[in-house]
């Protein structure tokens, strides 16, 4: 998931944690039959464990370009085929191939350590170990004074992110704390922070041209700390060199290291990175299909990003949409079997990149986006959903408030809506359907220490799922796509009159983007 910087994330609905092994009775409730077969079929039959540990602790992450990227295509593919529904891989582009390896970093001097580390993605790898020592960025504070010191770094390892002085959580310095102390060291961090921008700007580079600029001086390798302020959280994304290795070392190792530099004891590190440079990898969207029995030309969207970034397993990232929409296809397939319209599970490729696989399946559907009733995405972590906003359409409440009206209460009382809301210009797959004008739903869930503490981390691993919650999620989304296939009225399209930004200027529809189709000038 890429973060949206259109609208800001829906506020948490606070709602009581329940548990979908308790379903409502019909004595409490009176369900349509056909919901209440989805129902009893996700508290009887679930297969979302047995999903998950195929695809997250079977193949892993799945960074697009990776043979593991290709292994979950084909593996989401051949599930599909298996409960009858119709799959192919759709290409879409290229990318650059590229296969992780071991990362083994440790301390050689002026002590023996092993150091918590690993290789960015699309790092370099190592010919052989590199033993070297490790320094900081000079005291410059300008440009001409940073390039002077560049032809230092020849044959070392260089830190080029921020140190932290504390690596506790800012949550556990204000539980224990004085509130004086709290304040203090709150006001610290940020100077700290504000100080470490402003040198980066000062000395004229950003996080792309530095490490260029020191892969040319000839430095040995570079590393970086990118903490996530959650103790032992942090975040993995792509290297920005092409000859020298580019790692991530976890906060604590990192500090001793930036220490050490810093008084001068000249600490040195031994490091191994293998990985494997692979030829141009086609890149692809994974599509089911379920023929629709009386409008086939008009079309519900079951959307969820398959890839990831390799730091973990991409289980919260978005492992649970896509186990979300298998199975919600897998269950609609099962108590569905005369759906009206078509229902399509999208799978998309690169939305890490820019949500280049859902841009490309709008851009190269243009019939299918013409008949699309809805698209309902899903890529926000394991919460149970708690928002769903109209995406600046404004007659989304007559349709969606009636859609939501079959949904089991206690997944319905959860969920607050905003119609008919803001456009999505980005942060997910649904704002590449908004941006063409196609109605595009962000099923919200409430985040579990998403952003914080798995979203892209070394943290996101099959045990931060909380079944229970994706189940309410698949009972939601079943309920709302055998709904808006049955609807016997097509969505409207109308757009709402955009508002004003802070400069009195009106606030324009997100435009349609083509897709990144190849790798090539990415950064």
């Amino acid at each position: 998931m890429k973060i949206n910087t259109f609208f800001a994330m829906p506020a948490v609905v606070l709602a009581t944690q329940f548990s979908w092994a308790q379903a409502p009775s019909k004595s409490q409730e009176k369900l349509n039959p056909i919901v209440e077969s989805f129902v009893n079929e996700v508290n009887t039959n679930s297969q979302l464990e047995n999903m998950a540990y195929e695809l997250l602790d079977g193949i892993g992450p799945r960074l697009v370009g990776t043979p593991e990227m290709l292994a979950a295509n084909e593996w989401t593919a051949k599930i599909l085929r298996s409960w009858g529904v119709e799959a192919d891989l759709k290409q879409f582009g290229t990318w650059k191939g590229w296969q992780r390896g071991t990362t083994h970093v440790d301390m050689v001097y002026p002590r023996v350590k092993s150091l918590s580390a690993t290789q960015l993605a699309w790092s370099p790898a190592t010919k052989k170990a590199i033993e070297a020592e490790v320094i900081i960025l000079p005291k410059a504070s300008s440009k001409a004074e940073f390039d002077q010191w560049l032809s230092s770094v020849k044959g070392k390892i260089v830190l080029i992110a921020q140190y932290q002085k504390i690596g506790r959580s800012d949550e556990q310095i204000k539980e224990f704390a004085t509130p004086e102390l709290y304040e203090k060291l709150k006001a610290e961090k940020e100077q700290a922070a504000k100080d470490f921008r402003d040198y980066v700007k000062n000395i004229g580079y950003d996080n792309n041209t530095l490490p260029e600029a020191l892969e040319k001086a000839g430095a040995a390798g570079i590393a970086i700390s990118n903490w996530t302020g959650i103790m032992g959280a942090n975040r993995i994304f792509g290297a920005k060199t092409s000859k020298i290795p580019m790692i991530d070392i976890d906060v604590e190792d990192y500090g001793m290291l930036y220490r050490m530099a810093e008084k001068g004891a000249q600490p040195k590190i031994k490091l191994e990175a293998q990985s494997k440079i692979l030829p141009e990898a086609k890149s692809f969207n994974t599509i089911g299909m379920i023929k629709g029995k009386e409008k086939p030309n008009e079309y519900v969207i079951l959307s969820a990003h398959l890839d990831s970034w390799d730091g973990a397993q991409g289980a919260t990232d978005n492992g649970t949409g896509t186990l979300t929409m298998l199975e919600t296809m897998r269950i609609l397939k099962k108590y569905y079997p005369n759906n009206k319209r078509t229902i399509v599970i999208g799978l998309w490729g690169s939305e890490e990149q820019g949500l280049n696989g859902s841009r490309g399946f709008v851009a190269d559907n243009p019939e299918i986006m013409k008949g699309t009733q809805a698209v309902f995405n899903q890529d926000n972590g394991t919460g149970r959903v708690v928002n769903i906003s109209g995406q600046g359409f404004v007659k989304s409440y007559d349709y969606i408030g009636k859609w939501l009206n079959a949904v089991p209460k206690n997944v319905r009382d959860n969920i607050k809506t905003d119609f008919p809301g803001m456009p999505g210009g980005g942060g997910s797959d649904h704002a590449s359907f908004v941006a063409a004008g196609v109605p595009g739903f962000s099923l919200s869930s409430l985040n579990w220490g998403y952003f914080g503490y798995t979203w892209h981390t070394t943290k996101d691993t099959y045990d931060k799922i909380v079944f229970d919650e994706v189940k309410n999620n698949v009972i939601l989304t079943a309920t709302l796509a055998y709904m808006a296939s049955e609807d016997p009225e097509f969505t409207n399209r109308e757009r709402r009159i955009m508002p004003q930004d802070d400069k009195g200027e009106t606030i324009k529809w997100p435009e349609a983007k083509q897709p990144r189709r190849d790798s090539k000038d990415f950064k």
